[in-house]
């Protein structure tokens, strides 16, 4: 996702920048990357939320996903290399996919009760504890050791995710069918967890030589059926749920 990142080093030597001003830079561009992530499965999980509390649920995973990305910043240097952590977090991350495409409108009781703002607001930390992990490490490289590059980036996420959630949240209501775009997006960025997992890797390294292509085509071939696959299953689980006997009226047998 972040490989075009080296091209900021032409692109600050045309501008006329310094080191600085280049990691600067390298920060608003990697900033701008992942803001998009944040910003679409918070607007996944607040859309089914009643309006009075779509600006809450915003907020409240904004701040999630800034807490998250400054834990795992914290605790980056331990996190790498650490077996199966990329296949548990694409694992989860296709559940929560799975998860957003089939949300319905919340019940009037629980409304009442709080529960879907708090289930959407739990939803987004989950998503972005898993995301922020090669988020951070993005972050981490642009940023070369510089903390205060490190906490910039953080502001500069801040309102790039909440101008973000409320632009893609306005799309998802005018247009349903984006909801599907988003789950596939969070599709293709579990499969990439997936594929670039350490224990992992070498296989797919070795599959890359014995086909004769580069280790990115497996990546990106491995993202599209990760997006294909959330897609695919979900139409099935929602056709299986209009079948069903609450489902309304699906077909049944006999």
């Amino acid at each position: 996702m972040l490989e075009a990142l080296p091209s900021f080093d032409k692109f600050a030597e045309y501008l006329g920048v310094g080191g600085y001003g280049l990691s600067v830079l390298k920060i608003i561009g990697v900033d701008i990357v992942l803001a998009g992530d944040n910003a679409v499965v918070i607007a996944l999980a607040c859309r089914t939320l009643p309006p009075r509390q779509r600006t809450a649920g915003i907020i409240l995973g904004t701040a999630a996903a800034v807490v998250m990305r400054i834990a795992f910043t914290l605790a980056v240097g331990s996190l790498l290399g650490v077996p199966f952590l990329g296949l548990a977090g694409g694992l989860i991350l296709f559940w929560i996919a799975l998860k957003l495409l089939l949300a319905e409108e919340p019940g009037e009781e629980s409304v009442r009760s709080g529960e879907t703002l708090w289930d959407a607001v739990k939803t987004v930390a989950i998503a972005d504890a898993v995301m922020s992990l090669d988020n951070v490490l993005a972050i981490a490289g642009a940023a070369r050791g510089d903390w205060m590059l490190v906490i910039v980036g953080l502001l500069i996420s801040i309102p790039l995710v909440v101008g973000g959630s409320t632009l893609i949240m306005s799309m998802l209501t005018r247009y349903p069918a984006l909801v599907w775009a988003g789950a596939a997006l969070l599709g293709w960025i579990a499969a990439e967890l997936i594929v670039d997992e350490v224990f992992l890797r070498p296989f797919f390294v070795d599959a890359a030589r014995r086909l004769g292509v580069g280790f990115r085509t497996i990546e990106l071939a491995g993202a599209a059926l990760g997006a294909t696959f959330v897609v695919a299953a979900g139409a099935l689980l929602m056709r299986a749920r209009a079948g069903g006997p609450s489902g309304g009226h699906g077909d049944h047998p006999g």
